[in-house]
């Protein structure tokens, strides 16, 4: 655990309301971007947020300091993420789906890369890779997006997902070989033809 994490989970042990606020002030942003990724909506992604921070407060109002000072924060709200997110993909068939498409979220992402051209200039390569991402199945588009959107380690997304390292990193490489398929068609088609 880092500095940073010791730090917070010592703030949560000590005065719950401070060390959360803390935490949310540290790691909302790396919750919406995975639930945004996921869910490729960003109006989904800020109500799943919302929830996984108000199941991760509940949760911690329940656990004991000493509990609080062994989380890993950032493996434990991400756990939660998923979990909240994989609730809603259940529950969404008796719901309507979000009048906002993943392409038209995109335009309105947050972005603190340099000026306005950049940004036109990559625009249209991350909508076709949102677009790519929302077609991985769920358990690839998941480890996809924990390991190269937010920069989990392997330990701490097999913390997260509660399965073996082997199994995450078997998940993120072939969520990255179907990702390449669907963003080089040719090449897949080239692949069948060999087979």
């Amino acid at each position: 655990m880092d500095d940073m994490a010791e730090q917070l989970t010592e703030r949560l042990a000590s005065d719950l309301d401070d060390g959360f606020t803390e935490l949310v002030r540290v790691h909302a942003s790396a919750v919406r971007a995975f639930l945004f990724r996921v869910s490729g909506s960003a109006a989904e992604a800020d109500d799943l947020g919302q929830d996984t921070f108000l199941r991760a407060y509940s949760a911690l109002q329940t656990y004991s300091p000493e509990r609080r000072r062994k989380l890993k924060p950032r493996a434990w709200l991400m756990t939660i993420a998923a979990n909240v997110w994989r609730n809603h993909v259940r529950t969404s068939v008796r719901h309507p789906v979000s009048a906002t498409r993943a392409e038209d979220a995109c335009d309105t992402w947050v972005d603190e890369s340099p000026g306005p051209e950049e940004r036109a200039a990559t625009s249209a390569d991350r909508t076709v890779l949102v677009n790519a991402l929302t077609e991985l199945p769920e358990k690839h588009r998941v480890a996809v997006v924990m390991r190269h959107v937010i920069g989990m380690s392997y330990s701490d997304m097999a913390e997260a997902q509660g399965c073996p390292v082997g199994t995450v990193k078997a998940q993120v490489s072939r969520g990255i070989g179907t990702l390449r398929e669907i963003l080089t068609p040719e090449a897949a088609v080239l692949g069948e033809v060999t087979r």
